[in-house]
């Protein structure tokens, strides 16, 4: 059964001699508000560590399987939702771009994959699953604080080739960049709608595995590049009613994250507080605190 409550969350998390998101079109460099200076952490990067600890904690089981992965060719996932309806696609070419059972194909695929009726689809590339608009949205992360991007010099005591060794008289040591942030505090706003919910069939079970995921993502995402990211808060906006009891940006603005001494750079999480404004809720309005 879909969920029945709409919901709006704020999620903060923060990275510490790491880059939480290098942008490959500026040398992987932290990407930045290049007026404010404050850090960004697009989307899609917070997505792809959903579908890795979804794929990671349920590989195999039913309805879990995750539609965007590493390798994968959509085409073929769009056409096993049409072997599964029977239909041969190598027969009629028409079927492929529409028809009469796109709508079942597309209700096959949100059956199956977890980030299909989560997040949504396009899945009109070649073999058409039709589209599907995701319950979840998240926005971009930004940083609390400008953020300060240092890049390193790196050694390497290995080359990749003979012929590199052999440039470098037996002195294998290569030189490479790494870029890090010293420290940043990332809020992202997030909203889920039971309307579009019962659309693709978003149930409670995967909200409850969608809030797990926010949660313990960042312990089963480490590398030498991320540094130390860590999931801080997640404070969640209840309504009482599918449609919504008070406009997202309204329960946004009751939270509120201050830094504690604002004479230093902050280091730590424990350099800022965080506190939720529950004063005069409007009806209807209820606020968890998942972390």
């Amino acid at each position: 059964m879909a969920i029945q409550n709409r919901y709006d969350f704020v999620y903060l998390f923060d990275v510490k001699d790491g880059n939480p998101n290098g942008d490959p079109d500026a040398g992987n460099f932290p990407r930045v508000d290049p007026e404010t200076g404050r850090g960004l952490v697009t989307v899609v990067c917070l997505k792809r560590k959903v579908r890795n600890f979804v794929e990671m904690t349920h590989n195999g089981d039913n309805g879990y399987e995750i539609y965007v992965k590493e390798k994968a060719i959509l085409n073929q996932q769009h056409e096993r939702a049409y072997q599964a309806l029977g239909v041969d696609l190598s027969k009629d070419e028409k079927k492929r771009k529409g028809g009469d059972n796109v709508d079942k194909a597309r209700e096959w695929m949100c059956k199956n994959f977890f980030d299909v009726r989560t997040f949504g689809a396009v899945m009109s590339t070649g073999i058409n699953c039709g589209q599907v608009r995701g319950p979840v949205q998240i926005t971009f992360s930004r940083s609390h604080d400008p953020i300060l991007s240092l890049e390193h010099s790196i050694t390497r005591m290995a080359v990749a080739t003979e012929a590199e060794a052999e440039k470098q008289g037996g002195d294998n040591r290569t030189m490479g960049r790494k870029h890090t942030v010293p420290y940043g505090l990332y809020l992202a706003h997030g909203f889920i709608s039971s309307c579009l919910a019962d659309d693709t069939g978003f149930s409670e079970e995967d909200l409850s595995l969608f809030w797990d995921a926010l949660k313990n993502m960042f312990d089963h995402d480490r590398s030498a590049a991320r540094g130390e990211m860590t999931a801080r808060k997640l404070i969640v906006f209840q309504h009482e009613s599918a449609l919504g009891n008070a406009p997202a940006h309204a329960l946004f603005e009751r939270i509120r994250v201050e830094r504690k001494n604002t004479n230093k750079p902050p280091r730590e999480f424990q350099d800022y507080s965080v506190s939720v404004n529950r004063e005069n809720l409007p009806a209807g309005i209820t606020v968890l605190e998942k972390l």
